[in-house]
């Protein structure tokens, strides 16, 4: 059965950093994919998992930083293509990788990924994306197995997977995301096995050397003790989807588990932690 979204739009002013910070709040509560718009942002969640009474208690409404206002309706089936069309813009990560539709002109770089969507890309969630990125192209992946958690469009697993990874997983509660994985990882001719399902469906044993998980801080924090449970030691575990004032909260998590803090990168209120074990 198709699932019946609700779509959100928003009218931020200013957009920025608004946008941002309500994108945050938005993904606590349940959004899964948001498109950022040039007054605001749209925002999409499944509305057999939402209580619509949560949207206008969000923390942004009450504070200075913007004006938010909003309207909804309910879609059948969300075109994520189209959406993600006219909006997207191709992401540099230095000089090194740079990610593109297929209808961008291509750029010689070392790692160049191709990605279509049956999804959002996550636009609001570039500054998690390129943090993420930053860390796969900063750290040694050859042979190392690696699983790509919450996986969208599977581009932390296919730039792993171009730097010597492997194997490499990858995991989505939505089917047109596992889809849209297998697609892409097809069309970067990157080896990745992905399945649908959520943390239960990971290995009860140790079985990755790293994790890289780009959610939200709610299914972070639920789904760490699987992470813990399917990582080897010595280990890395890297987390983003979340803003800067949760980070502590997921250091005491990751702490009660035996992870050790590394670091983190920040990126306009949003952050991506390194965690060893």
């Amino acid at each position: 059965m198709t699932p019946v979204y609700v779509e959100y739009t928003f009218e931020v002013d200013p957009p920025q950093p608004g946008s941002d910070i309500l994108m945050a709040q938005l993904g606590i509560i349940g959004f899964e994919s948001f498109v950022e718009t040039d007054t605001g942002v749209q925002a999409y969640v499944q509305k057999e998992h939402f209580n619509p009474a949560l949207v206008p208690n969000l923390q942004i409404f009450e504070s200075d930083i913007a004006k938010v206002s909003f309207t909804h309706r309910e879609i059948a089936q969300v075109n994520w293509n189209a959406e993600w069309e006219k909006n997207f813009h191709p992401i540099e990560v230095g000089a090194q990788c740079r990610l593109r539709a297929p209808f961008h002109e291509k750029k010689e770089v070392q790692y160049e990924i191709i990605i279509e969507p049956k999804m959002s890309f996550g636009t609001g969630h570039h500054e998690t994306t390129y943090m993420m990125l930053s860390y796969i192209l900063e750290n040694e992946w050859t042979d190392k197995s690696v699983l790509d958690m919450g996986c969208g469009t599977a581009v932390l697993g296919i730039l792993a997977f171009m730097r010597g990874a492997k194997p490499v997983a990858a995991v989505d509660i939505d089917p047109w995301c596992v889809e849209n994985s297998i697609e892409n990882a097809t069309r970067n001719d990157a080896t990745i096995s992905v399945k649908l399902g959520d943390a239960g469906v990971l290995p009860e044993q140790p079985t990755y050397d790293v994790i890289l998980a780009n959610i939200n801080r709610n299914i972070l924090l639920e789904d760490l003790p699987k992470y813990r449970q399917c990582l080897r030691s010595p280990g890395e575990l890297y987390l983003s989807g979340f803003y800067v004032e949760d980070l502590s909260l997921l250091q005491s998590a990751c702490n009660k588990l035996g992870f050790q803090y590394v670091g983190n990168k920040e990126k306009n209120q949003w952050i991506a932690a390194k965690f060893v074990i």
